[in-house]
Parts: C-alpha cells; sequence; structure tokens
C-alpha cells in the first residue's frame, strides 16, 4: 500500500535515463490491470528519442513535461476486436493508474496528461506516432527520475464525509 500513498504527479525529470528494465516493470504493471471481459485493450508505445517527446509536447496544452521526461509512454486503445469497447476507457484507466503506482514504487516520477476524449489531441499523438487507424491514443504518462522529492498526499487524502455507511 505504500506506494499507493507515495504516488504523485511529478513534472520534473532529471535528466537520468530510465532504465530497460524499469519501463518493462511499468508496462508488466500495465498489463496486470483488471479488464472488462478480460479484453486487454491496449496497445503501448514508449518514446524516449527526443524528438518524438519534443512533437509529443505540443499535442496538448497540458503535455509541457513530456519535453524534460527521458521516457513517454503513451497507452493506446485497439478499437477493432474488443468484446465490451464501451468499457475500453476504463480498462485504460485501470492500465495507467499501473503504471503510475510502479513507477511510484520504482522511486520514480510519473505523471499522467490526459488525451482522450479530445479529438483533437488524439488525432495529433496519432500523428506524431504515426499510429494505425485502428489503434487510439489514450494518454501520455510521462516518466523519469523526480529533479526533487515530491512530498506525497498519502492517506490524509481520506475525508470521512464522502463515506456513506449503508
Amino acid at each position: 500500500m505504500n506506494a499507493i500513498y507515495q504516488r504523485c504527479s511529478v513534472r520534473q525529470f532529471t535528466s537520468e535515463s530510465v532504465s530497460i528494465g524499469d519501463i518493462e516493470k511499468l508496462l508488466r504493471a500495465a498489463m496486470a490491470a483488471p479488464s472488462a471481459v478480460n479484453q486487454q485493450p491496449w496497445e503501448f508505445y514508449v518514446a524516449r528519442d527526443e524528438a518524438t517527446r519534443m512533437a509529443l509536447s505540443t499535442t496538448s496544452p497540458y503535455a509541457g513535461p513530456t519535453k524534460n521526461a527521458p521516457c513517454v509512454i503513451v497507452p493506446c486503445t485497439r478499437t477493432e476486436g474488443l468484446r465490451a469497447p464501451e468499457d475500453a476507457p476504463l480498462d485504460m484507466s485501470a492500465a495507467v493508474e499501473n503504471i503510475l503506482i510502479e513507477a511510484a514504487d520504482l522511486g520514480l516520477g510519473a505523471v499522467w496528461l490526459g488525451i482522450a476524449p479530445e479529438q483533437a489531441r488524439m488525432d495529433a499523438v496519432a500523428v506524431t506516432l504515426g499510429l494505425p487507424k485502428t489503434v487510439e491514443p489514450f494518454a501520455l504518462i510521462a516518466v523519469g527520475h523526480p529533479e526533487r522529492k515530491p512530498e506525497p498526499k498519502g492517506p490524509s487524502r481520506y475525508d470521512e464525509t464522502r463515506v456513506h455507511w449503508i
């Protein structure tokens, strides 16, 4: 549970690269997420080169952290062959959260940058990555070593007034 409470949005990173081993751990965590009817709608694109990261930073007004993140993971949704396509955004959200929690557990920083359902942002990311028509971008996740140790929100966000016992 500590990784859940350590997780916070990190937008500033050192220049230290993220190891392939750590990236693989992040992707394994993503693919361990629950999925409606086990459809696993995800595809993941990993951008490590500067040109792609810079191009991704222009795809949304909020995508700036991709400029200095040594790694950007782009979770995408397959649009064909899904048994419950209406549930794909839920599946994708669970996968993204797993990446964020695993990043915290590894001592990395990460931030979820929304792309879907904003069509202009989705189109911009698709063009930047040269995605096939059957794959839609869902989010950008900037990942790296935090420039400074963030203050986690921890369990202090718990608000008992939002709990309704029946």
